[in-house]
């Protein structure tokens, strides 16, 4: 079995025919499945969806079950948590729906972690770190785009001098370099390449 464009979050079946990994979706399964979206819903009150699965939330009152229902606590009314809580040896605590977000210091609300900044987030080289609500991603540095080759998604060099958006003068040549680009004035021609005169 052979797919062209690839699969990215499942497995070739057959020609061009993917079948997508547990929440992901699409042609090539590159795209995010949203849980929160299915009928039936997959939580009983309040759900968040995350890259390639979803996490079930309680509306304040309520505490979250194992199975992912709301059971009704007066104790968990009492602290009136964000996003519900949970009893953890007799003791009630706020619950956050995501790994990137943590609870602030009144112990209640959830606070974003800018795993950008603070370096949990591992991206490579030719990628960039993008911060979301409770989560990041790796997107392709300036200068790289999206590709699918020899067998995988990869960020490749984009060639600003074939794709004409370099910004070269009309006396200047285009030398391509890895994820940027130079201007050199022609013979004759002096200036930065992006002037010539």
């Amino acid at each position: 079995a052979t797919c062209g464009h690839g699969c990215k979050y499942g497995e070739c079946m057959g020609p061009n025919t993917c079948k997508c990994f547990p929440g992901f979706t699409g042609k090539t399964c590159n795209q995010d499945l949203n849980e929160c979206g299915l009928k039936p819903r997959p939580c009983e009150h309040r759900c968040m969806n995350t890259h390639g699965s979803y996490k079930c939330y309680c509306l304040n009152g309520y505490m979250l079950m194992p199975d992912g229902t709301c059971a009704s606590s007066r104790t968990c009314a009492m602290v009136n948590c964000q996003y519900g809580c949970e009893e953890v040896k007799g003791q009630v605590q706020c619950l956050c729906p995501s790994g990137g977000l943590q609870l602030g210091p009144n112990g209640r609300t959830c606070i974003d972690i800018d795993e950008c900044s603070t370096g949990k987030a591992v991206c490579s080289y030719n990628r960039r770190c993008v911060n979301t609500f409770g989560s990041f991603y790796c997107k392709c540095q300036l200068g790289y785009e999206l590709k699918y080759t020899s067998g995988r998604y990869n960020c490749v060099d984009v060639n600003e001098c074939v794709t004409n958006t370099h910004r070269c003068n009309l006396h200047a040549e285009c030398l391509n370099t890895e994820g940027s680009f130079w201007c050199k004035c022609k013979q004759g021609y002096r200036g930065s390449g992006f002037d010539c005169a």
